[in-house]
């Protein structure tokens, strides 16, 4: 195998998974399995995503029945040592208050004097009897809350008690994440998912760190967004969905939950209304958005690029504004996602003529356009655009300096190649679940690439991160979700967080081997990849 020196944030782990000299990756691990359980403690900074730096050293910092968690008279701050609490308190059994007592042992303090800390960096200190997270932000604590939890033994995540020590080994980390966008995509469109399951996928990317909540909301197979001024979208267009089931949608107030539920996990919903294709579902619903006027079938199969809006007609853009709008007023992020892909029944001067007036209606109603990267090639994008680019490793040269064309020229860029980041490729020819037409996504495949290097000529700058989308065409339950996405939903959190220089697929592959436990504990329905050493007695719930 290749060998490279380790960044210093590495060593403790090298030594830890038996590097073979100091600085210089071990052999990659054999076929064996971990051990089937885990240490009493876990070696400081060994999970995922890997922290920039970490100084190991001290006797742990141990949880006990007395521990009281110490925070600043801070809405913000309260809320997320709140959030921790109630995932500590089931499986400890302890009380664990939330009290404003810099006194206590368990503290999260804000320092907005911190800056080399940015918005979501933070410190974690562990000492006996003192464990002190300090970040600049609120959003800096909650995502060092996500690293106490994985320092934790992976029992912490159960519902009932366990019969355990609670300890987090000696020393300080201090992270900061490498890019500004991590984000996780999910189609409501092709199958429906109810807002409880969407939750439960909130809670799955937080957990490593996702700071983005990409959500698919219309497709040729169904609408999932009420739109008041539109309300045939979500009577007829939303009915449908792929092979024919139910469908639905989810009403504002709904929407709305799903808001206000990211945002107490510090990650930002950017909702999807692909224009001008994949349309099919609003055509249904509004027959007079079509050229001709003419009522069509609902659509519940997997083929893409048939459908489109009208150019010429002035009810397309009516049609859009009012979409536009009232999804802006409901969603405080930053973005509105326009889609912009696959129009393969749009001529090249339809779509230009249709990106060019709907772009505006994002700006105009306060948000920033994101699209897929097509819209570098038949369209400008607006300015401050985001563009996202779901191209293969064998898109044309051509087409992959479109892209980076936009990004020399002002455009912001998230990567998610289909042959690496689609969460729904097969895994291998033999996974019964998920496509293939990008090839099969392996897990060191889905892990072993640089975003920031990835589009030749986009320069680095312009990169704001990648995303990991999770297309529904074969997936209707939350299982085949979970299935999907673990085990290379962490990896791609990594790739968006953790340094280029301490990333290393050999030791990459232990430490995902040791999430096994955590998953069992959240009864995750995860993939037995054989690329990964699993723990002996780790298996997926049946």
């Amino acid at each position: 195998m290749r060998r490279r020196l380790l960044a210093p944030a590495l060593l403790l782990l090298a030594t830890a998974l038996g590097c073979t000299e100091a600085g210089t990756a071990a052999p990659a691990p054999g076929p064996a399995a971990l051990p089937a359980t885990e240490p009493e403690v876990r070696p400081l900074g060994r999970i995922i995503p890997l922290p920039a730096s970490v100084r190991p050293g001290g006797a742990p910092y141990t949880l006990t029945a007395a521990t009281r968690i110490g925070v600043p008279d801070h809405p913000g701050v309260r809320a997320v040592a709140e959030r921790l609490a109630a995932r500590l308190r089931p499986a400890t059994g302890f009380r664990l208050p939330v009290v404003t007592d810099p006194a206590a042992d368990l503290v999260l303090r804000l320092d907005p004097a911190a800056g080399a800390l940015g918005d979501e960096g933070y410190e974690l200190r562990s000492a006996p009897g003192r464990l002190t997270l300090t970040a600049r932000t609120p959003a800096g604590l909650f995502r060092g809350v996500q690293t106490v939890r994985q320092q934790l033994p992976a029992a912490v995540e159960r519902d009932t008690a366990q019969r355990r020590a609670w300890k987090i080994a000696g020393g300080t980390v201090t992270d900061v994440p490498r890019f500004p966008y991590r984000g996780a995509m999910l189609d409501v469109a092709r199958h429906f998912f109810t807002v409880e399951e969407v939750k439960a996928y909130i809670d799955r990317i937080a957990l490593y760190k996702y700071n983005a909540l990409h959500l698919h909301l219309t497709d040729d197979q169904g609408w999932r967004i009420a739109i008041g001024s539109r309300p045939k979208l979500t009577e007829v267009g939303a009915a449908t969905e792929v092979g024919g089931g139910p469908g639905g949608f989810y009403t504002q107030e709904q929407y709305k939950e799903l808001v206000r539920y990211a945002a107490a996990a510090h990650i930002e919903v950017i909702p999807e209304i692909d224009l001008p294709g994949h349309t099919h579902a609003a055509l249904v619903s509004y027959p007079e958005l079509t050229c001709d006027g003419k009522a069509l079938k609902p659509y519940t199969g997997i083929e893409v690029g048939f459908s489109t809006l009208c150019a010429g007609k002035e009810e397309t853009y009516a049609f859009a504004d009012d979409v536009l709008r009232e999804i802006a007023a409901l969603t405080p992020g930053r973005y509105v996602h326009i889609g912009g892909d696959e129009a393969k029944s749009t001529s090249p001067a339809d779509y230009r003529t249709m990106t060019d007036r709907i772009q505006p209606l994002v700006t105009r109603h306060g948000k920033q356009v994101m699209a897929w990267h097509q819209l570098t090639g038949d369209a400008t994008p607006a300015p401050g655009a985001l563009i996202q680019y779901w191209g293969l490793d064998r898109t044309t040269a051509e087409e992959k300096e479109k892209v980076a064309e936009a990004a020399r020229a002002g455009a912001g860029i998230v990567v998610s190649p289909a042959d690496r980041a689609y969460l729904d490729m097969k895994y291998d020819e033999d996974t019964p679940l998920g496509l293939r037409w990008a090839g099969t996504v392996s897990v060191e495949r889905s892990y072993d690439w640089d975003p920031a290097t990835y589009l030749p000529g986009v320069p680095r700058s312009a990169v704001r991160g990648v995303e990991a989308p999770l297309w529904t065409e074969t997936l209707s339950t939350p299982e085949h979700l979970d299935t999907m996405a673990f085990p290379r939903l962490p990896g791609l959190a990594e790739l968006g967080w953790s340094p280029a220089a301490g990333r290393d697929w050999s030791t990459y592959k232990v430490r995902l081997g040791e999430q096994a436990h955590r998953w069992d504990a959240l009864g995750l329905s995860w993939y037995r990849s054989p690329e990964v050493p699993w723990p002996a007695a780790a298996e997926p719930p049946a």
